[in-house]
């Protein structure tokens, strides 16, 4: 049946006939779709071709894109999964740490400076210093008047210490998050870490010791320049110094104080981060390698120079070192057949990497957190360096420090302090 219409653009003829595909004329000798009829103006009846449309083909099965899958696998490995050391890098955000659903990529920044956002809860950026549904915020403790540089939590105290560059430390009621008492130090504080009772901070030619029950005070002398780091394992404490040494002291109960014990030189330039693991003491620096040192003897075992600009931080994970740098990546170290260890995954960021930590989440599974100079932290799993989401701050963090009860503190270059916790999503 022919219908005349008319419409915007004149007369236009319609056919309004049902093709051979619905069982409304003969079948189509070509199997092809009549090209008039998609246009509305097929006039030959009977029309040899097709007045429907063909049914659409099956899709085929999408190849997997490698021999595993999404998930790459070494052929040569064997076993599912491949190696020991592909397991970096290959969990659901793939070997660039990035997740399949990306979070938003960065808070509102009117709200991240502290001044009213005229969007109010219109705005399409979140109001949060977060975006992860892993952790939350639970206080801002604000004080310091520089960058806050050190975070310790004294063993059996209900205090919580910070240094900073403005020369003080203060002590922070865990109960009401109020400031408690502040100490000056006289020089700005470079690192604090707390070992039992004891509260040690580093300083210009200077690690000063606390014992936060006895209330006793004492300076160790001997370092040249700025203390970066400080450690504590075979009942030493090491002080990493401006002028590349690591000096020891032993805690002496004859005397009630710590004497020197032995000064570990290597490096060419400042030793910015320590970290103990098993009898290994692990020593970065701004000349751009880690050194490995034996805590039995103190000796230099092993110089690890893979990284290309300064080594901002170290970490141990498990039977792994981690270390970052600003040459933009995380590298991943195992030890081969030989004991030497080797990188067996380097992560790559955008930016240049500031500080490591680690903690086990709500559940229990360890999260690698790394500060980075686009003043932002980025959570990852392990070992998959799947994204857990993002901490935004005003100004660098050059602080991280865990707690107890999934609890954890990030201290940034304006001085803030923040208090964070996990969140288990399971019950979530």
């Amino acid at each position: 049946m022919d219908v005349e219409t008319d419409g915007r653009f004149g007369n236009k003829r319609v056919h309004n006939r049902l093709g051979p595909g619905s069982g409304g004329g003969p079948s189509s000798t070509t199997g092809k779709v009549c090209n008039y009829w998609r246009a509305g103006r097929c006039n030959r009846f009977p029309c040899p071709y097709l007045h429907s449309e063909l049914p659409e083909a099956a899709a085929p099965p999408k190849r997997p894109s490698g021999p595993g899958g999404n998930v790459w696998r070494n052929p040569n490995s064997g076993g599912r999964g491949g190696g020991g050391h592909n397991r970096w890098g290959r969990g659901p955000g793939g070997g660039s740490g990035t997740a399949a659903h990306r979070p938003p990529d960065r808070p509102c920044k009117y709200f991240l400076a502290g001044t009213d956002c005229s969007y109010g809860e219109r705005c399409r950026y979140p109001h949060s210093y977060c975006i992860s549904d892993s952790i939350t915020m639970l206080t801002l403790l604000k004080g310091h008047e520089k960058g806050v540089t050190g975070i310790a939590l004294p063993t059996g105290s209900d205090k919580l210490y910070s240094g900073s560059k403005d020369g003080t430390v203060r002590m922070w009621d865990c109960q009401t998050g109020q400031c408690a008492g502040v100490s000056p130090m006289g020089r700005e504080v470079g690192c604090m870490i707390s070992e039992g009772p004891w509260l040690f901070v580093g300083i210009p030619d200077a690690v000063k010791v606390w014992n936060t029950q006895t209330s006793a005070v004492m300076d160790l002398t001997g370092p040249t320049g700025q203390v970066y780091a400080l450690a504590v394992a075979s009942e030493l404490l090491f002080a990493a110094t401006q002028d590349g040494r690591i000096l020891a002291w032993r805690f002496s109960a004859a005397t009630n104080r710590f004497e020197p014990a032995a000064s570990l030189d290597g490096h060419k330039l400042a030793v910015v981060s320590l970290i103990v693991g098993g009898m290994r003491l692990y020593s970065a620096s701004m000349d751009k390698t880690i050194r490995v040192w034996d805590l039995a003897t103190l000796q230099c075992i092993q110089t690890l120079s893979d990284h290309t600009d300064v080594v901002m931080s170290v970490l141990c994970w498990d039977q792994f070192l981690l270390s970052c740098s600003l040459d933009q990546t995380i590298k991943v170290w195992a030890a081969t057949e030989t004991g030497n260890l080797e990188v067996t995954y380097t992560h790559k960021e955008e930016q240049g990497a500031l500080a490591l930590s680690g903690m086990p989440d709500a559940q229990s599974k360890p999260v690698l957190l790394c500060s980075l100079n686009d003043n932002t932290v980025r959570l990852y799993d392990l070992p998959s360096f799947s994204d857990r989401g993002r901490i935004f701050s005003k100004q660098e963090i050059r602080a991280i420090q865990m707690g107890p009860a999934g609890l954890f503190f990030t201290g940034d270059g304006t001085g803030e302090l923040k208090v964070w916790q996990w969140v288990d999503r399971a019950q979530t």
